[in-house]
């Protein structure tokens, strides 16, 4: 795969680990992944994944990360293999300590022909349509459904940054298997989740004007949903001028500063403390 190939030659040396000790699931970015950032060149899964946690952590600080999830770039990979319950059983430990369907949205970033996009999974826990509006705090925030949920409890939009790739039917597909699985482990119970309760839109979101910049776009898909989350679901999703193109070109130099500032952190952490005179 392109994407997941070396950005340029070079010796592979550390430069952060995030996050930092104690915390389990760190990702190590190294000088090499660093080069990814670099004009022209497309963002490998480290960095994706790297900047997906670190908003979800730290980066956007609002009441709408603690109640989402962020899949590592990896798990599709895993659920595109074989039959849906061995898919499952590949990817069942990454689940081990949060209930995803205690949350409120699920980011699922994908890597397929070369070309980044997003999947987000809304109220997966929702298990009824409602037609009155239903809402529901969530620390300062408040959710509003709209009246569509008379025909779905669940909505996947799906964001892609180059028009002429939307194709989800196996995507989609995958993921109702892998929520109808999760739910008879972690909630002992049948649950079907088909076209009929899950339905899946193609958003239309802003849009890259080169062939490297869709990693970008997913991260900053990610960010804005995260800072005023889609929650009136009103066909056709328009969200092109959620963001103008300007704010995801420049996260090249975001991301990049924001690697070397934790690298100057982590280093100063590292340094040897003087030991106390006597």
């Amino acid at each position: 795969n392109l994407l997941l190939q070396p950005c340029s030659a070079g010796l592979v040396s550390r430069l952060i680990q995030y996050p930092v000790a104690p915390c389990k699931g760190r990702i190590t970015v190294t000088k090499e992944d660093l080069a990814c950032l670099d004009a022209g060149e497309f963002l490998n899964d480290v960095i994706i994944d790297f900047y997906l946690k670190y908003l979800l952590l730290e980066g956007v600080g609002s009441s709408v990360a603690e109640r989402s999830h962020v899949f590592s770039s990896f798990f599709y990979k895993q659920l595109s293999r074989r039959d849906r319950h061995t898919r499952h059983q590949r990817v069942k430990t990454w689940t081990r300590h949060v209930d995803i369907f205690t949350k409120d949205f699920l980011f699922v970033p994908v890597n397929q022909e070369a070309h980044w996009y997003l999947v987000v999974v809304c109220f997966p826990g929702l298990e009824e349509a409602r037609y009155e509006e239903f809402q529901r705090r969530a620390g300062e925030l408040t959710w509003f459904l709209s009246q569509w949920l008379n025909e779905s409890c669940l909505v996947a939009l799906v964001m892609f940054s180059r028009a002429s790739l939307m194709g989800t039917r196996r995507l989609v597909f995958a993921l109702f298997s892998y929520l109808q699985v999760e739910w008879e482990v972690r909630r002992k119970s049948p649950r079907l989740f088909t076209s009929d309760t899950m339905k899946s839109f193609n958003c239309k979101v802003p849009q890259q004007d080169n062939s490297s910049d869709c990693g970008l776009y997913l991260l900053q898909y990610v960010e804005s949903f995260l800072q005023n989350p889609v929650v009136h679901f009103d066909i056709p999703l328009r969200l092109e001028s959620w963001f103008p193109r300007q704010r995801a070109r420049q996260k090249r130099d975001e991301i990049r500063s924001l690697i070397m500032s934790l690298h100057q952190s982590q280093l100063k952490e590292e340094e040897p403390k003087p030991s106390p005179s006597r």
